[in-house]
């Protein structure tokens, strides 16, 4: 009797009923490492084409690294020169600001039209919504070299179709205009390239969100008498809030490291009238042979879009309460 008892109590408890059968027994040691198996390739790929870069690049950005070094190797540290180099070069401050400023009128541009083409979409009919929707998909998925090829023949100073157009009707003064010598009308044509390129993606994702917010609110908006811009500024926007966020954040990215462009219509010019950051991050890099100082500009750009992201992030959060 006294053993049948020291058994019984020593016997694992009875699962409880409900409890499933993988947790009850125990899963193989295959199936839980099956989940961190199928996302490997993917975190070594990434590590690959991203962190290892940005790990090289900070390197370079402490060694003095020429041409010299780049063929017969070993660079020496140099600590924070090339760092200090740069910071005390009043020309970067400048470059650091014209970058600030082409940033905020980029996707200050963006964000407005990609609200109003977002709220088009939703005000039309079935199949006009598919033909607009279609058309952004379209302009979105040209090659962004491509794009800036069409744009250099639009504004092509002989045979460009602006010119054509603007002498047309009437505007002789333009007839034979030279627009990328000009550093104003370059800035301008660069801008509108780039809005041109990012309105489609901003546009599509804040119509996808809106279909989200429920119909009944816009009617009682209604039935309470605000009109469409009422209607959006009190309910559409608070309700899609981090949604617009995210995509400020995103087209934020976007601009700021905005160099293709850039480079293909002007290479930073005429003059400095669109030199930022990873224009003359590449500048130093390739024309002056200083890939270490390129390197600490390119380090300090990121540097500065982190900061500049994550105290916006705070502010977002401290708004909604949970910071």
């Amino acid at each position: 009797m006294a053993v049948a008892e020291a058994e019984t109590s020593t016997a694992a408890p009875a699962p409880e009923p409900g409890t499933p059968v993988s947790v009850r027994r125990g899963r193989p040691l295959w199936e839980r490492l099956l989940p961190y198996l199928l996302v490997a390739p993917t975190v070594v790929g990434t590590a690959y084409l991203l962190v290892y870069p940005l790990v090289r690049n900070l390197l370079i950005s402490f060694q003095k690294f020429g041409i010299a070094q780049l063929i017969r190797g070993g660079a020496e540290f140099v600590g924070f020169d090339n760092y200090s180099k740069i910071l005390n070069d009043g020309k970067f401050w400048g470059v650091v600001g014209r970058t600030f400023v082409f940033t905020a009128i980029n996707v200050g541009l963006i964000m407005v039209l990609a609200t109003l083409v977002a709220l088009l979409i939703g005000a039309l009919g079935k199949w006009m919504r598919f033909a607009v929707m279609g058309g952004l998909v379209v302009a979105w998925a040209i090659p962004v070299i491509a794009a800036t090829t069409v744009f250099q023949w639009l504004f092509q100073s002989q045979l460009g179709v602006v010119n054509w157009v603007l002498v047309a009707l009437g505007f002789e003064q333009f007839d034979g205009k030279a627009w990328f010598a000009d550093g104003n009308s370059t800035f301008a044509i660069v801008v509108l390239l780039i809005v041109w390129q990012s309105v489609p993606f901003a546009a599509l994702t804040l119509y996808a969100a809106m279909t989200s917010v429920p119909k009944e609110l816009h009617e009682a908006a209604q039935i309470d008498g605000a009109g469409s811009v009422k209607t959006f500024w009190l309910i559409t926007f608070p309700i899609l809030r981090p949604m617009f966020g995210l995509i400020l954040c995103l087209e934020v990215i976007w601009v700021f490291k905005c160099f293709v462009q850039i480079w293909a219509i002007s290479q930073g010019g005429p003059g400095d009238a669109l030199l930022t950051l990873p224009v003359y991050a590449y500048q130093i890099a390739t024309v002056l042979n200083r890939y270490d100082l390129g390197a600490a500009i390119s380090m300090v750009t990121v540097l500065i879009l982190a900061v500049v992201l994550l105290a916006y992030f705070r502010q977002m959060f401290k708004e909604e309460g949970e910071l």
